[in-house]
């Protein structure tokens, strides 16, 4: 009986260790067909600009309620948008390998809590910051368990499982410098949506503040409740040993919808550009020539007129 059942014991951990072993083949071959580039000679990308600005979207799985949070619709809607201004769009709803950035000049994260990185994908997302490569945060992609270390890469960090948030709130904007062209349109914006507060800020080099809103009070605000706090900044600065990098940060996002606010969608749109060192208007000016004849998504020829009946006998 002993006997047996050590047999059976032995055969059930053989299935789990080959179950996990197929499991692990399954996800090292989606990593690599999601990392691979188009082969040469493959048909482009109709409307695609070829020479746009390369950007990666760092999408996750939804996390709460209808409207709210929609990560998988952002890498739906603005993979689609942000090419149709000109970039070249790539993306995934996991932590970007380093292939997966070799080629990118702005990784724009719109997942919660993207501050949790195991080794392999903090190594990638340094490496991608040291050579230059620009981010673009939104909402709480900034929140995980080490804020000081993220500030290090955002200008500020917000600490997972704090009371940090007003929830569903006004947030008005004061536009604090209006020079910025990244600010276009801003003054006079208020979103419903949701504001972080008690934040982790970089000392050495400061953020850059954009715009300020005046914390709500929301039962979760508590105390906070009054106080100025920078919700739109930028972030210049170098890693160790790295190059010069940018970064971006709009906390809001909360309530969907706000992405097709036109005077969100231009400011994140210029963001972009900024981040990746292009013109600032880059995207937002572009417009996408007419496709031609006989490529997908054109326009049918006009038909050829009909032959003129001849009036000789």
């Amino acid at each position: 009986m002993l006997i047996a059942q050590d047999v059976q014991g032995t055969i059930l951990r053989l299935k789990h260790l080959l179950a996990c072993a197929v499991s692990a083949a399954s996800v090292l071959l989606f990593c690599g067909l999601a990392a691979a580039q188009m082969p040469a000679g493959a048909p482009r990308i109709p409307g695609q600009n070829p020479d746009g600005l390369k950007v990666y979207l760092r999408a996750g799985l939804k996390t709460h309620g209808p409207g709210l949070h929609d990560y998988p619709q952002f890498l739906a809607d603005w993979s689609k948008f942000l090419t149709g201004h000109g970039a070249v769009v790539t993306g995934s709803l996991h932590a970007p390998l380093a292939q997966e950035l070799s080629d990118v000049a702005v990784l724009v994260i719109y997942k919660g809590d993207a501050g949790y990185l195991d080794d392999p994908d903090r190594e990638a997302l340094e490496a991608f910051v040291k050579r230059g490569g620009g981010i673009v945060s939104i909402h709480d992609a900034l929140c995980g368990p080490d804020p000081a270390y993220f500030a290090t890469l955002v200008g500020a960090g917000k600490k997972h499982g704090e009371v940090n948030y007003t929830l569903e709130a006004n947030v008005p904007y004061t536009v604090v410098d209006s020079g910025s062209p990244l600010m276009k349109g801003v003054a006079g914006l208020s979103l419903r949506d949701e504001a972080f507060f008690n934040m982790t800020w970089a000392g050495n080099p400061k953020i850059h503040v954009l715009a300020t809103t005046v914390i709500d009070a929301t039962p979760s605000a508590g105390t906070h409740k009054g106080e100025i706090v920078p919700q739109i900044w930028t972030y210049e600065h170098s890693l160790a040993g790295g190059r010069p990098a940018r970064a971006f940060v709009w906390m809001q996002g909360h309530t969907y919808a706000n992405f097709a606010e036109p005077r969100v969608q231009g400011m994140l749109l210029r963001a972009i550009a900024w981040a990746g060192r292009h013109p600032v208007n880059e995207l937002v000016d572009y417009r996408p020539p007419p496709p031609a004849h006989g490529s997908p998504g054109a326009e049918p020829p006009p038909p050829a007129p009909h032959p003129t009946p001849s009036t000789h006998s």
